[in-house]
């Protein structure tokens, strides 16, 4: 059985995440989706609290089990949860920054890092722990659903609608 984990912050969980997501799950025979949450990312502070971002993303995901991660790193929580040759899923952008993760080739021993590959990042090579997958240009980004939301403009169409009536009912992202 094939595991996916597709983990971040998700501040807020948005369409793009969710392309990402299906994309994979498709293309690489994913069997289950795990959507992990960093409640403490070790590289970026989050600025809605943990349980709102959990919560908008199980509005986000709901046909994958989703999970706050309490380890800030990577390699830390493959690490606690032993998986069995996972895929760790993430963008060309992520992948570019590997270099800069904690321990990035034990990352490579505990999970294959399963890439969507985007207009400008060059395919890796050199490693068979690192697979690739198609994903079509996704525009949007959380930063920018943040500064929507602060500026009073709509979100609709780049987050799901459950999870824009979370947002509004919760007040986040205003200030």
């Amino acid at each position: 059985m094939a595991i996916g984990i597709l983990g971040g912050r998700f501040d807020p969980p948005h369409v793009g995440h969710l392309a990402l997501a299906r994309a994979a799950v498709r293309q690489l025979g994913i069997d289950g989706l795990r959507v992990t949450v960093v409640a403490d990312a070790g590289h970026k502070p989050a600025v809605a609290p943990a349980a709102d971002r959990l919560a908008m993303a199980r509005l986000a995901f709901p046909d994958a089990t989703v999970e706050l991660e309490e380890h800030a790193y990577t390699v830390d929580a493959l690490q606690a949860y032993g998986y069995d040759d996972p895929y760790f899923v993430v963008g060309a952008d992520q992948l570019a920054d590997l270099p800069t993760w904690k321990e990035p080739q034990r990352v490579l021993e505990l999970a294959r890092l399963a890439v969507a590959a985007r207009p400008g990042y060059a395919a890796p090579s050199g490693s068979d722990r690192i697979v690739v997958f198609e994903l079509g240009p996704q525009d949007v980004s959380s930063t920018e659903i943040r500064e929507r939301v602060r500026a009073g403009e709509p979100i609709e169409g780049l987050v799901v609608p459950a999870v824009a009536a979370y947002i509004a009912s919760r007040g986040l992202y205003v200030r």
